[in-house]
Parts: C-alpha cells; structure tokens; sequence
C-alpha cells in the first residue's frame, strides 16, 4: 500500500511540475528595450494664467448681492457682485438737486445779463452795472460747472458698488459671503482667463539656454489622462533677470490654445535639452503594463535561465506614453513578463 501512494504522490509532483513549466512557456516576454539616454532634463514648474486678476472692493459697504460661485465662467462686463448703495444713491440725487438748482440760477443770470446790455446799448445804465452782470453770470456758470462735476463723482462713485467681470473668464476663488462687509482694498474674488495658460519653471542658470524656437522642448502635464500629458509648447519666454538667491533663471512656455484639462497651480514639468555627462549611456524602457506595485514595493517579473518568473524589485524613472524608464533593477536583453497576472499564477 505504502508504494502505492509513493507512487501517486510521485506522480502528481510530475504532473505539477508539467504543469508549471507548460504555464510558464505560454508566458509572454519582451526584451527591455535599450536606447540611447535623451540629452534632455526636467525641471518642475506650476501652470499660471497670463490673465488673473484679484477683483477687489473700492468702497465700503456690506455685500447685498452674490452672483457668482467658484468655477462659474462670466462674461467681459457681467455683474458679479453688489455693495450696498443707498447712501451713495441718496448723496447722488443730492448732488443732482443741486446742479439742477444751479441750472435755474444760471438761466436767470442770462436773462438778467441780456436785459442789462439791452439798457446799456440804450444808456440806461452805467458800464459799472454791466460788468457787475456780466461778473454775475459767470460766477453762476461756474457754479453750475461745479455742481455738475460734483454730481458726475457721485455717480462714478455709485458705480463702484456694482462690482463687474473685467474679461471673460472662469472664477477661481471667492473669498467673501452674502452680508460681509466689503473695504477699499479687500479681495472679493479671483478671476482667470482660460483660453491663456503658461507654464513656468525655474531653471538653473547653469543650464539655462535662451533658444525659443528649440523643437526639444516639451511640456509634461502629469496631472492629465496618458496620451495629453505631452505637450508642444508655443511661445517661449526667458526673463531677463537671475533670482539672487537660488541662481535660477525663470522660464515661461505658452500652452497651445484650446488645451483641454490644465488649471492654474497644476504642477507641470518643463523638459530641456542640457549638457549631460551621461549623453550616449544606456536607457532600457518597459510596458507600463509589465509594472507591479505591491505597497511600497514596485517591481517586474523577469524570466531566468529555467524560464521562470522572478519578481524582482526595480526603480522607475520618466514616464513616455506607454512606456517607461527603468533606472535600476534590470539588464538589457533580460525578458519581462508582459502580463504579471499569469506570472503571479506560475509563481
């Protein structure tokens, strides 16, 4: 009895063993791919507006109307807030009152200085009393002229209590509430031009070559679905002046219109061509598939001499479509499992 299941035991190991080395056949496996290292680096930046401005208060009033919410888009002119206004409509009617009074005034000082050169054409009257007519009249046009120039600040002034979209744009931060209390100076809102987005970046002046037409420079937006992470930039711009402290130059790169996902403070990276000593060394990539991550381990099944699949741990570097840089770990010409999966099952 006891031969026996030796036996079966026996033939169940070889039948395992076939097993596994029949699963591990069917494996599909890729060479890494060696290639020439890009002479390019990245250097981190953020995506800005060219065009944001902080809307802020003028006047002092508590905030009756809110029109607008974080993300709404506006047009050039829309009215986005309102201030409390009735004292300055109360002293804007005051002020017209007053100029219409003085428009009376002036049109009496006229009728009384055309009657007075009547008499003095007719020597009724001495040339002191004309002139004392004539003097009359003008002070009340001036008056009038002073009442009108009141009474256009006062309504200058009622028009700052109707705060309004200066450009079409998309609101990205409101800072107050319905019923706060707004002051000369006090930020109400933070608008933003979409249509216009730049990158910029700070680069070291060591490395920093001012050529905007350069076809090598790339834009990679980490933050974007895979495929519209590469972007081409359009214009390039390197400011004139060197930071004092980090020696770095700040670099802007345009992004084309009509870029859909990116907003401002998404983190960016700004791909340059630099001198590097490590020009012409070897660079292997891999199927961002092949990739297995396990907590903090990140690694890649690799068949050894028997044709097995060993995970074996790797450190990763830059991402390109649907490859990716494998900085350590890994030999050229070794074969990595396309479909960790099934590698895991012969495991």
């Amino acid at each position: 009895m006891l031969p026996t299941r030796l036996a079966r035991c026996a033939l169940a190991a070889m039948l395992l063993a076939a097993g596994l080395h029949a699963a591990a056949a069917e494996l599909q496996a890729v060479p890494a791919q060696a290639s020439t290292r890009a002479d390019t680096t990245g250097f981190d930046g953020v995506v800005e507006a060219v065009r944001q401005t902080v809307v802020a208060a003028q006047v002092l009033g508590a905030i009756v109307s809110l029109d607008v919410k974080v993300g709404d888009r506006v047009a050039a002119g829309q009215v986005l807030l309102r201030i409390d206004a009735r004292a300055a409509d109360q002293n804007a009617a005051a002020s017209d009152a007053q100029a219409q009074a003085a428009r009376a005034s002036l049109e009496v000082a006229t009728k009384d200085l055309e009657r007075q050169q009547q008499l003095f054409q007719n020597h009724f009257i001495s040339a002191a009393a004309l002139e004392r007519a004539e003097a009359e009249f003008k002070a009340t046009r001036a008056q009038l002229n002073a009442q009108l120039a009141q009474l256009g600040a006062a309504r200058t002034q009622s028009g700052f209590y109707v705060v309004r979209a200066p450009f079409a744009g998309v609101v990205a931060e409101v800072p107050v509430s319905l019923g706060d209390m707004a002051a000369p100076g006090r930020a109400l809102l933070t608008l933003y031009d979409p249509t216009a987005l730049r990158v910029t970046a700070s680069v070291p002046q060591a490395v920093a070559t001012p050529s905007a037409a350069n076809p090598a420079l790339r834009i990679e937006l980490p933050g974007l679905p895979a495929g519209r992470q590469w972007v081409v930039p359009g214009r390039v711009q390197w400011l004139p002046t060197v930071d004092a402290n980090t020696h770095t130059v700040q670099l802007r790169a345009d992004l084309p219109s009509g870029t859909a996902g990116p907003a401002p403070g998404m983190f960016a990276r700004v791909w340059l061509p630099v001198p590097d000593a490590n020009v012409g060394a070897v660079r292997l990539n891999v199927a961002r598939t092949a990739i297995v991550r396990r907590a903090e381990m990140t690694g890649l099944y690799v068949l050894d001499a028997r044709g097995q699949p060993v995970l074996r741990q790797v450190r990763l570097g830059r991402v390109e479509g649907e490859q990716v840089e494998v900085l350590s770990g890994l030999m050229p010409g070794e074969r990595v499992v396309a479909d960790p999966q099934a590698a895991a099952r012969v495991r």
